[in-house]
C-alpha cells in the first residue's frame, strides 16, 4: 500500500486539472472532499469520484461530502432532491422518541444513497453539538436538539444507519460548537463556560457515538472555538490540551481525528502553519476545503505522511458492503411521512 500525506483536500473543478493531477501524484492526500462546485449532476459526480479513486488504485480513497439535510448540501436541486434539515429529526423526537429514531434512520438512509450512488462514501455528519438559545445560525437547524442525551442518542442511530449502507460517519464538532454565538467561518468564537458546565452538557452528546465498537468505525472533526476554561490561548483545533485531555480523555474518542477546514477565518497564519499546527496538536489528519491550488501545494508540501498505524486505521473504515435499499424517491417519501406523522414502516 503507498503512502500518503496526513491531509484530506478538496480540488477546484468538476473534473481534475493537469496541474492537480501532477501535484497528488508527487504529494499523494489521504482523501479528498468535495462542494456544491465539484457537483454538477450524477454522471459528471460518477466520473469524478471514479477518477479521484483511479489515482490511487492500490488504497481506499475515501471521498468526503457535507451533506446533511436542510442548509448544508453540495448535492442539490435540480439534479439532487431536498433533504429535509436535522433539527425536523430532533424537533419529532422531543415528543416522541421511538418515531424520531425511526425518522433518523430514514434521513440517514436518504443521504447514504444519495451519495453511494454518485460514488461517495464518507459524509461530514452528524452535527451532534447542541442546540442552546445562544448558538449562531451558522448551526441553526443543522443541530439536532438542546438536550444532550436525547442528541446522543439520534447520532448513534443516525450513524448505525449510514454504516449499515456503507457510508462513515465523520461526526463534528468536538468537543461542541453550541455554545458559539459566532460563525467561524468568518471569525473565532470564544466560549466562556466552565468546565463542569462543558462536562454536563457538550461533551455528553457525543459520548455514545465513542465507544467501541461504533467509535471504531467513524470519524470525528474539531471545532474551531477558544474554550477560555480549558485551553485560552488556542482553539480546539490545534490546542494539545483540548484534544488530548478532553476529545481524547473525557469524551474518550479514540478514532481517527480530521480538523475542520483551514481555510475557516477562525485560524491565523499561512495555510501551512494552520495544517501543522493542527497535526502537532493531535489531529490525524488536516482539511484543506477551499480547491485553490496555491494552498494546495503549501499544504501537501508542509504535511508529513500519514504513519503507518493511522493510514491502517484509515484504510481499516472502508466500506465493504451495504444494506439493500429502496429508491430514493421512496425513501424521501417515507422521512416525510414520518417527519408528518404519517404511517411508516422502518
Amino acid at each position: 500500500m503507498s503512502g500518503c500525506r496526513a491531509a484530506i483536500v478538496g480540488i477546484a473543478g468538476t473534473s481534475l486539472a493537469a496541474e492537480e493531477r501532477a501535484l497528488f501524484r508527487a504529494r499523494p492526500p489521504a482523501g479528498f472532499i468535495l462542494f456544491k462546485r465539484n457537483c454538477l449532476e450524477p454522471a459528471q459526480l460518477r466520473a469524478l469520484t471514479a477518477e479521484l479513486k483511479a489515482l490511487f488504485p492500490e488504497r481506499w480513497v475515501p471521498i468526503l461530502v457535507d451533506q446533511e439535510g436542510g442548509r448544508v448540501q453540495r448535492l442539490t436541486a435540480p439534479c439532487w432532491p431536498a433533504v429535509p434539515a436535522l433539527r425536523r429529526v430532533g424537533d419529532l423526537a422531543e415528543r416522541d422518541m421511538a418515531r424520531g429514531e425511526a425518522a433518523a434512520r430514514l434521513h440517514a438512509t436518504a443521504i447514504a444513497t444519495m451519495l453511494t450512488t454518485a460514488g461517495l462514501d464518507v459524509v461530514c455528519a452528524p452535527c451532534l453539538d447542541l442546540l442552546r438559545p445562544e448558538t449562531t445560525t451558522a448551526i441553526g437547524d443543522r443541530a439536532l436538539a438542546s438536550d444532550p442525551a436525547l442528541v446522543g442518542a439520534l447520532g448513534r442511530v443516525y450513524a448505525e444507519a449510514l454504516l449499515a449502507r456503507g457510508v462513515v460517519p465523520v461526526i463534528k464538532h468536538l468537543p461542541g460548537h453550541g455554545r458559539a454565538t459566532i460563525d467561524s467561518h468568518l471569525e473565532l468564537p470564544r466560549v466562556d463556560a466552565t468546565r463542569h458546565d462543558l462536562e454536563a452538557t457538550d461533551f455528553v452528546a457525543f459520548k455514545p457515538l465513542v465507544q467501541p465498537p461504533l467509535g471504531q468505525r467513524i470519524l470525528a472533526m474539531t471545532a474551531h472555538i477558544v474554550f477560555r476554561a480549558i485551553d485560552p490561548d488556542r482553539p480546539a483545533t490545534q490546542s494539545p490540551i483540548v484534544i488530548e485531555n478532553v476529545i481524547r480523555g473525557t469524551i474518550g474518542y479514540r478514532g481517527l481525528l480530521l480538523s475542520d477546514d483551514l481555510s475557516m477565518e477562525a485560524l491565523a497564519g499561512p495555510i501551512e502553519t494552520r495544517a501543522l499546527a493542527s497535526l502537532v496538536a493531535g489531529c490525524d489528519l488536516a482539511l484543506h476545503c477551499n480547491g485553490k491550488l496555491e494552498e494546495l501545494v503549501e499544504v501537501l508540501h508542509a504535511v508529513p505522511d500519514l504513519d503507518a498505524a493511522r493510514l491502517e486505521r484509515l484504510q481499516a473504515l472502508a466500506p465493504s458492503s451495504a444494506l439493500e435499499v429502496a429508491a430514493l424517491d421512496d425513501v424521501l417519501a417515507e422521512l416525510e411521512a414520518c417527519l408528518g406523522h404519517g404511517v411508516v414502516g422502518v
